[in-house]
């Protein structure tokens, strides 16, 4: 744990660590504002730019993979950073890129610009992560880690709607403008309030690349690519789900969207105090929780109102589960934080491109929409059992290894 409780210049007291925390967690609001408004402004951007619905969906693939190869590429690569230095970085690469995207004359160079913005997103809040753990006491390193996850969740709540609005009524670009504002306000407030953490003296890509030698950081990896991936099989179809099954009406869809918001909201909190209390045993009772949650929602669909109940449950038990994961990744990776860390984002979206796919798969097979969520257990029993493995191999350890 050495690399990790970095020794700041000097010791930050409570409120300077809260700024520093919540500054990270700015930068994350932009960033869930940005992947997850763009999904409704699809038609708007389609039409914009001259192409189909399904043709601009390929922005938001292209955002997807500036993420998977942007975590471990940008994370190896600045490990003799310092690591304010290095978020500062990111978030200027981020706001960068969501600018350009602005500007961005036709689909191609668009679809460029879209990934050049997502290749910061994974490292960003991987060293966000690491820095906000080194600021507290190890005993709660799972809140500060939730903390800055929290900016993600208050996106579906607050962000995500009002860029939405915005870019309906006043015209979709304008949310680039909007995320690169969040941006630049990020920039100033890291600067201002993140204290300065020199690089580790023994810091080096080779060290960083070490992280993927170990099975464990590849397990909890695939405990969040599969028990994600079950969570992502119903929320991808979310909205045909509640209107064709559960009669709500479209004009409603918002209230839904902001539910599965706040619940992400509340999973956070919860996640992060259970993680200071037991990692592998909130990883645990986390997935556990998603194939009830799931499984419930087979049946409580078919009712607007127990359906609604259920969108923010499954939110919760989604985002239960993220200050574990990466709580779990620093613990299994201690001299190689920061890409262990920033693959957790890495793994997410391929969860997320393995649920969509899968529970597009069952639908297109004519099992109806209510099949992703079976899907979804079933990928979340996996996901408990890689996570049962995991904790095995753990305790089999002798003492001398451990």
């Amino acid at each position: 744990m050495s690399r990790l409780l970095e020794s700041t210049t000097t010791a930050p007291t409570t409120s300077h660590v809260t700024a520093a925390i919540v500054s990270l967690a700015v930068g994350g609001f932009g960033i869930g504002t940005i992947e997850f408004a763009m999904m409704g402004l699809l038609p708007n951007v389609a039409d914009g730019v001259g192409v189909s619905i399904p043709q601009a969906g390929q922005l938001i693939s292209a955002y997807a993979l500036g993420v998977v190869v942007g975590a471990p590429v940008l994370a190896a690569l600045s490990a003799k950073l310092p690591r304010k230095t290095l978020v500062l970085g990111l978030m200027a690469l981020f706001t960068l890129g969501n600018a350009s995207s602005f500007f961005a004359p036709d689909f191609g160079s668009l679809l460029v610009t879209r990934f050049l913005a997502g290749l910061p997103h994974g490292a960003y809040f991987g060293t966000a992560a690491v820095i906000a753990a080194s600021l507290v006491a190890p005993t709660k390193r799972g809140r500060a880690i939730s903390m800055v996850m929290l900016g993600l969740s208050v996106a579906n709540v607050i962000g995500v709607p009002a860029a939405t609005l915005l870019g309906q009524q006043l015209g979709w670009r304008l949310l680039f403008v909007l995320v690169a504002l969040i941006g630049l306000v990020t920039l100033v407030c890291i600067w201002r309030y993140v204290p300065h953490q020199k690089a580790a003296a023994d810091a080096s890509i080779r060290t960083e690349l070490g992280a993927l030698k170990r099975l464990q950081v590849w397990l909890a990896l695939l405990v969040g690519i599969v028990g994600f991936g079950g969570f992502f099989a119903v929320y991808s179809y979310i909205a045909p789900t509640m209107t064709e099954v559960s009669g709500i009406p479209s004009t409603v869809l918002p209230v839904v969207v902001g539910l599965y918001g706040l619940g992400m909201v509340a999973g956070n909190v919860v996640g992060g105090r259970l993680a200071d209390r037991s990692v592998m045993g909130s990883i645990y009772l986390g997935m556990l929780v998603v194939v009830v949650m799931l499984l419930v929602f087979t049946v409580a669909v078919h009712a607007p109102w127990s359906a609604m109940v259920m969108v923010f449950l499954i939110g919760a038990s989604g985002s239960m589960l993220m200050p574990a994961l990466q709580t779990r990744l620093l613990d299994v990776s201690p001299d190689a934080p920061s890409l262990a860390s920033s693959l957790n984002h890495s793994a997410l979206n391929i969860a997320n491109a393995l649920g969509a796919f899968l529970g597009g798969l069952v639908i297109a097979w004519g099992w109806g929409y209510v099949a992703p969520a079976l899907v979804g257990a079933l990928l979340a029993v996996l996901g408990l059992g890689v996570a049962a493995l995991s904790g095995l191999l753990d305790r089999q350890r002798s003492p001398r290894q451990r």
